[in-house]
């Protein structure tokens, strides 16, 4: 078995913060539905603004919603730009040919598109 990229968020701005919730990244239900994110499943984020990466469970939030709540809510601030990951286990023989799910939205955390494969750099 190996870990792999199941999907992304790429980019998403935080819209919120609420350290007193008792903890988790709130997404927008399309961004989730669109990612294959469930309720409660575990996520990694990743602030771009200052290099921060830890790991909690999403739950469904409203339209353009990203919010980090509890602990998590000390490592970003409103406006900074996260990338949001899930991973799932995946057999040997299904890893060579395995694609993500990549989905990229705008400044508003609205869905600008949506593919399997991340692009590589030569």
């Amino acid at each position: 078995m190996r870990i792999m990229l199941k999907s992304k968020i790429h980019r998403a701005r935080v819209t919120q913060c609420n350290i007193d919730y008792e903890g988790s990244i709130t997404i927008d239900r399309e961004l989730m539905r669109e990612a294959d994110i469930l309720p409660y499943e575990q996520v990694q984020v990743l602030n771009v603004n200052n290099g921060a990466r830890f790991s909690t469970y999403a739950i469904e939030g409203g339209k353009g919603e990203i919010c980090l709540n509890g602990a998590a809510a000390r490592l970003v601030d409103k406006g900074d730009i996260v990338i949001i990951l899930s991973y799932c286990h995946v057999d040997e023989a299904e890893a060579h040919d395995f694609a993500p799910r990549l989905v990229y939205v705008d400044a508003k955390n609205s869905i600008t598109g949506v593919k399997r494969e991340v692009e590589t750099r030569v």
